[in-house]
């Protein structure tokens, strides 16, 4: 090969939008991540882009089926770092797989598995959540429970849990297991508009923790907003973050629980 004579860039796939009817997502690929191309700011979790890349990659491996693909209204559509692109079209569904041609090969018709699902998703179920810190006795340094006007103040002492100068520790056994490996469970609302507070319950909270701890020898401050609940879950905020998370009603049980009995 003449080192002189520069090698043609192999293609990449750098662009993918895929439509399940009524919900279009659109991603493009950029400095070797995959982006949400409508927020390159959301936080995306491109594993699902990736899995998705990699279903309509394998599509023509797949055995060809004699089945119609029946009028399609969904697709994918894969552009490559040359310009050049593919859609393919799905149409009806049958036993968890959906049929499919590639747009200009109709005759062609394959039976893909899982590809609705990976379709059928909002871009909201493809956020990566933010990890929460693991609160614990030897972490924290004050804990504040606030249910309306009523307020809670716990403090860390030798591995034991203090209320008022009381050993509360046995009485917040389960809620100090949470705290330690709290988790978000969902995103509700990215970039929420001004009235969605008060639409999630969170302008007038149902509990609000704040607990002050150290990581790495810094101090830092974590404050988890609650408010209503929407399905198996309640809407929450975490610090300064506007966006709304869903947080479980089995995670949240030992918080609520202190909130509205205290340690009475």
């Amino acid at each position: 090969e003449d080192p002189n004579v520069t090698q043609e860039e192999e293609a990449v796939p750098v662009h993918l939008v895929c439509s399940n009817g009524s919900i279009t997502l659109r991603f493009s690929l950029e400095e070797g991540h995959w982006l949400w191309a409508d927020d390159k700011t959301f936080p995306l979790d491109e594993s699902y882009a990736l899995a998705l890349l990699e279903t309509v990659q394998d599509i023509e491996s797949l055995p060809p089926v004699t089945t119609a693909a029946h009028s399609p209204t969904k697709y994918v559509t894969v552009t490559d770092s040359q310009g050049a692109s593919v859609t393919y079209r799905l149409g009806k569904e049958s036993d968890g797989s959906v049929y499919v041609y590639r747009e200009g090969a109709e005759a062609t018709v394959y039976a893909v598995p899982d590809l609705m699902s990976q379709i059928g998703r909002s871009i909201y179920d493809m956020m990566a959540l933010p990890e929460l810190p693991q609160l614990t006795a030897e972490n924290v340094t004050s804990l504040t429970v606030t249910a309306g006007e009523r307020t809670l103040a716990l403090t860390p002492a030798e591995g034991a849990w203090t209320a008022d100068g009381r050993d509360v520790t046995d009485q917040l056994a389960d809620l100090t297991a949470w705290l330690g490996d709290m988790h978000l469970a969902a995103c509700v609302d990215w970039r929420p508009s001004a009235g969605a507070a008060a639409l999630c319950g969170l302008d007038k909270p149902a509990v609000t923790l704040t607990a002050a701890y150290t990581h790495a020898g810094a101090d830092r401050s974590l404050t988890l907003t609650v408010g209503g609940q929407r399905g198996a879950g309640y809407c929450v905020t975490v610090s300064d973050d506007d966006t709304v998370y869903l947080m479980s009603a089995e995670a949240l049980a030992p918080l609520l629980t202190l909130a509205q009995s205290g340690l009475e």
